[in-house]
């Protein structure tokens, strides 16, 4: 391939040169719309992609040189998320959704159509350099699939005639939002900021997401009040966090508040990665000013003064969006210097976007992409709320935690704990698709029962439930009567519906297997390798070749991931292992009885990928 920045001008045309100034003038004024600060290398990146569609190498070494830091901690940020380039991704670059749901829906006859129209295969660049296809991991559009991302708009329930009209159109010299024919979603998403085909699916409100919030009660409230109190209350609440983990919020609040040093963070994880998830979603759509005052509530109660939203990239539509809620709130003295009067109460919030890791969803790995690094999982202790961001104490919570906050301050902790169980208090917000009626949020109170809510969605025929996305619990019909709580069933917030038409094996845990292999960051060996000999064993087992041995020993190798260090690794054997307690049967059907071993073995299959590798030509006489 030709260099694109020559050493010599003799080998250039004019207007490349121009173009290549250009370029590195763009990439500076980006630099110094950061103020030349090298933790802000991800806003960097992310602008730069935008501008150009990929990062060559003279470009990271303009950066490098600006920023005085070196190459290699710049391509190691950039080579690992998903959404950055170091080569031309087209001028239209499509990312189509990969989940199981998307393949549910009939992502394979959208995506061969994409190849077909576009005149190239996943993972190409048109020959004119116009359409660039991709694959890409749940883009939180579960109840609207297929659905994908074309330079970051969002495209929902595509069918191969609407892939057909998009390609033309772009073919055509179209503008992008010119080849959206659907109309706008409902609520926030038809507002100029976002103008959006998403639809909300909220099917069911409750506390949390009930009509009549006003924005600013809270912090009206807590002006009266000691941080100390504040934290009481939340503690008196019991709530738990609600990404997942489930730790006591006010406890993490009090840790962090009597950690050493006068500078401290808030953060709200907006990273929803896991498959299946997409409440945060909707959160950030139709309710941004109760995150962002739950966010100056925690602030107040911590002795913070910055908070930062960390955002997935599949959500940079909202951007505008959320940009103008947090200057609206800066108007209204709800943010910035002496909020609501009260001298010495500074709060002030910025977003930073990922670029596509799952594993940022992990507290310790989303700050370290915060401060412009690879998303690797810290080693712990210290904890966060020790030591965070740029080493200061730091808080985590999750979106629909600090919501939950704002309405706990405004009606007081014993009428959150009336709400849900004596263990598991308030509500919870669940993402609920797949196969059922009606897909999409629903805010339930922590003890309904599984098949509470398969009757509740219009579920009928269901084989198997996904309880909190892929790194979850697979159940069948057997636990249905078993609960959402912490002590029970504890989610993040997903659940998957799966009917009886559905091969599990091949079309779920396959799916939720390579899911995990592509995401993890790799540092861990347990992570790294385990799910790929995992992987091997299920694809040996699919083909009819698997032994009764081979189940024992995938239960086995799975207990090596417990000494991960991060959930990613923890849960990434969790599609094998619920899937083997619940669904044996399926195994068993599937391997050869009565033999010890498979005596079907191919000396050139199982070669063939090494001597691929190294261009080989296998010699078996």
């Amino acid at each position: 391939m030709k260099d694109l920045f020559p050493d010599t001008a003799d080998e250039l045309e004019i207007g490349e040169i121009a173009y290549q100034d250009t370029m590195i003038d763009t990439v500076n004024a980006i630099i110094k719309k950061y103020d030349h600060n090298p933790t802000r290398l991800m806003d960097i990146l992310i602008d730069t992609q935008s501008e150009f569609g990929y990062i060559p190498p003279p470009i990271v070494a303009q950066i490098s040189r600006t920023l005085n830091i070196s190459i290699v901690d710049i391509e190691q940020t950039l080579s690992f998320y998903h959404f950055f380039s170091a080569k031309p991704t087209g001028k239209y670059t499509i990312y189509l959704n990969n989940s199981v749901i998307a393949n549910m829906m009939g992502r394979e006859e959208v995506a061969r159509t994409l190849e077909r129209e576009a005149g190239c295969k996943f993972g190409d660049v048109s020959a004119d350099g116009l359409i660039g296809l991709f694959s890409t991991s749940c883009i939180g559009m579960s109840d609207q699939e297929p659905a994908a991302l074309i330079n970051g708009k969002v495209f929902t329930r595509l069918t191969p005639f609407r892939v057909k009209e998009i390609i033309r159109d772009l073919k055509a010299g179209k503008r992008l939002d010119e080849a959206v024919v659907e109309g706008l979603g409902d609520g926030a998403n038809a507002q100029p900021e976002i103008r959006s085909m998403v639809q909300n699916n909220i099917r069911k409100k409750g506390p949390i997401l009930a009509d009549g919030y006003k924005a600013g009660e809270a912090l009206k409230k807590i002006v009266k009040m000691k941080p100390e109190d504040v934290i009481a209350e939340v503690k008196l609440s019991n709530i738990r966090g609600r990404g997942g983990a489930g730790f006591p919020t006010g406890m993490k609040w009090e840790i962090c508040r009597n950690a050493p040093g006068e500078e401290k963070y808030i953060f709200c994880n907006a990273d929803e990665g896991e498959p299946g998830t997409f409440k945060d979603r909707v959160i950030l759509t139709e309710y941004p000013k109760m995150l962002m005052e739950g966010m100056a509530v925690a602030g107040y109660a911590v002795g913070a003064k910055k908070g930062i939203l960390y955002v997935r990239y599949e959500y940079t539509y909202l951007q505008q969006h959320l940009e103008s809620i947090i200057e609206g709130g800066r108007k209204k003295n709800y943010l910035g210097k002496n909020i609501c009067g009260k001298e010495g109460f500074d709060f002030d919030i910025r977003i930073q976007f990922g670029a596509g890791a799952y594993v940022c969803g992990e507290e310790s790995a989303l700050i370290e992409s915060a401060e412009g690094k690879r998303g690797e999982p810290r080693d712990r202790p210290p904890f966060p709320v020790e030591s965070g961001y740029l080493e200061k104490p730091t808080i985590v919570n999750n979106v629909e935690t600090l919501c939950s906050i704002v309405k706990i301050i405004n009606h007081g902790a014993p009428w959150y704990r009336s709400m849900g169980t004596k263990e598991s208090s308030g509500t919870k917000l669940l993402s609920i698709s797949g196969d059922c009626k009606y897909p999409g949020v629903y805010e339930i109170e922590w003890g309904f029962s599984v098949n509470d809510v398969l009757e509740m969605v219009g579920a009928s025929d269901v084989q198997a439930v996904q309880v909190g996305g892929p790194s979850g619990t697979l159940i069948g019909p057997n636990e249905f009567n078993r609960t959402l709580s912490y002590t029970d069933l504890s989610t993040g917030g997903s659940l998957i519906i799966f009917d009886k038409r559905r091969d599990l094996l091949k079309d779920v845990v396959m799916n939720f297997l390579n899911f995990f292999i592509d995401e993890s960051c790799g540092s861990c060996s347990t992570c790294r390798n385990i799910p790929v000999f995992l992987r091997q064993k299920l694809e040996k087992i699919l083909n009819a070749r698997g032994v009764q041995k081979d189940i024992e020993e995938m239960l086995e190798w799975s207990k090596i991931l417990k000494a991960s260090r991060c959930g990613l690794g923890l849960t990434a054997a969790n599609p094998v292992v619920t899937s083997i307690k619940n669904f044996r049967s399926l195994y068993d059907k599937k391997i050869q009885h009565g033999k010890d071993y498979d005596s079907n073995f191919d000396m050139l299959i199982a070669v063939k990928e090494s001597c691929d590798a190294v261009g080989r030509v296998p010699q078996m006489s």
